[in-house]
């Protein structure tokens, strides 16, 4: 059952559904077919009231860009509005035009507490990742996706096996019991052999090559989740670094379900894995050539 809020303006009260058609909504395409979102449009939608409060998270999501190499002026562009007085004057604005990775930024600094918060985290990631992945990410067949997502998956897993290694997570058989946890959180309960049996793989086939899109976005987004929070918090000790990987896992889980989608354990398999997937278009590449 998803969740409704109150969204202010003027004198009227209108309510919102929590789904990511919320975020869809204030979407705008410009001339060169470039979405953006004004900063004014998200400051209501995830219930911050003050615009002053709001412009902390903006500074806080900037230094986030400044530091993960990107150009802040790309992605938060300043531009001046002209708004409605309400005794029929107008007067000029600050706001910001910006960009999905910057909207991604923004709610990852945002208020934890506030529900929107939370949706708005799993909207802009799993949509950001999806871009960083391919351009018109929509128009891939299945296993284009399939196959965009697992090479993602693979990097970042390296990115996440670091990232647990400084928090205390050192010898194999401590990262096989890490990786269980978040498998745990997100599956509820299955661990990476139940996951493996529930599929019918054989023991030296890996269960991510054989999700679909959709099974992958999700881990996706729980290894990249769980990456940021273990260094963002600087999480020490192998015991707090399994329960991190558990929450995320759990948290990913439960917006999969507010939002009536279906959880990873009950997806279909599908018949092909990546890596024959991979074989198959080298394959068919040598022969166009």
């Amino acid at each position: 059952m998803l969740c409704i809020t109150q969204i202010k303006r003027g004198e009227k009260m209108d309510l919102v559904k929590y789904d990511e058609n919320l975020f869809e909504s204030i979407k705008h395409v410009n001339e060169y077919g470039q979405e953006f979102w004004y900063a004014r449009d998200l400051q209501k939608i995830l219930e911050y009231t003050e615009w002053r409060n709001f412009t902390k998270v903006i500074d806080r999501a900037k230094e986030a860009c400044n530091g993960a190499g990107h150009e802040v002026s790309e992605c938060f562009v300043e531009v001046n509005k002209t708004s409605e007085m309400p005794n029929g004057g107008t007067k000029r604005i600050n706001d910001f035009m910006l960009s999905r990775y910057a909207c991604y930024l923004i709610v990852m600094n945002g208020d934890p507490r506030k529900e929107v918060i939370a949706l708005g985290q799993t909207y802009f990631a799993v949509k950001t990742r999806q871009q960083e992945l391919i351009e018109d990410y929509e128009k891939l067949t299945e296993e284009q996706k399939r196959l965009a997502i697992r090479n993602e998956m693979k990097r970042h897993n390296i990115a996440l096996a670091d990232a647990a290694h400084k928090a205390g997570v050192q010898q194999p058989i401590d990262y096989a019991v890490f990786q269980n946890y978040g498998y745990m959180g997100l599956y509820n309960g299955l661990k990476a052999q139940d996951i493996k049996e529930r599929k019918g793989l054989k023991k030296n086939q890996n269960i991510l090559d054989f999700m679909g899109s959709t099974e992958l976005a999700a881990n996706l987004f729980r290894a990249t989740q769980t990456e940021e929070k273990l260094r963002r918090e600087n999480i020490q000790g192998k015991n707090e670094a399994n329960q991190t990987h558990y929450e995320v896992g759990k948290k990913v889980r439960q917006t999969i379900a507010d939002l009536g989608g279906t959880m990873p354990e009950d997806l279909p398999t599908p018949e092909k894995s990546t890596r024959q997937i991979e074989k198959e278009h080298e394959k068919k590449k040598i022969e166009d050539k």
